[in-house]
């Protein structure tokens, strides 16, 4: 198990990316902001199998599949919201939004804490006792203030 777990820390796990909506990573204070997680295609995201090299396994033809336990998302206030197990989503219908109470720019992401499981030689997928968290890639998120105006014509 010692072999599967160090195997298992050294995954190249994928950095997740979040999409933010308004579209532009632009919105205005007070507005919902909504966000989704996105799996990059370098790195091994939830589901996808790794296989480490059977001399560091003993010789065995040993699978590593990550799992996602829990997503945070950072707003880059100081504000955060999690762990879930959400992965958000756009608007109307996703359920991970944030209104921003102060113009500025943000470093927004979504740490996502991995677990994983593995198998030998085809056998039956066991869950691995650790967890690996992984701090996702800021997306800067820029928040203006909008102010009416009434012009006579």
């Amino acid at each position: 198990m010692q072999m599967v777990v160090a195997a298992f820390h050294d995954t190249d796990f994928t950095k997740a990316q979040l999409s933010v909506q308004p579209k532009g990573n632009v919105t205005l204070v007070t507005l919902p902001t909504y966000f989704e997680v996105a799996w990059p295609s370098s790195g091994f995201q939830p589901g996808e199998i790794d296989r480490p090299n059977p001399a560091r396994m003993a010789g065995f033809q040993v699978e590593i599949r990550p799992t996602m336990r829990s997503v945070t998302y950072v707003y880059g206030d100081g504000t955060t919201s999690g762990p879930t197990s959400s992965l958000g989503g756009p608007y109307p219908t996703g359920d991970v939004s944030r209104a921003y109470a102060k113009a500025g720019t943000f470093a927004v992401r979504a740490d996502v804490t991995y677990g994983g499981q593995f198998r030998v030689a085809g056998g039956a997928w066991v869950d691995i006792p650790a967890q690996v968290v992984v701090r996702g890639a800021d997306e800067p998120l820029e928040v203006r203030t909008a102010e009416a105006r009434l012009v006579s014509n």
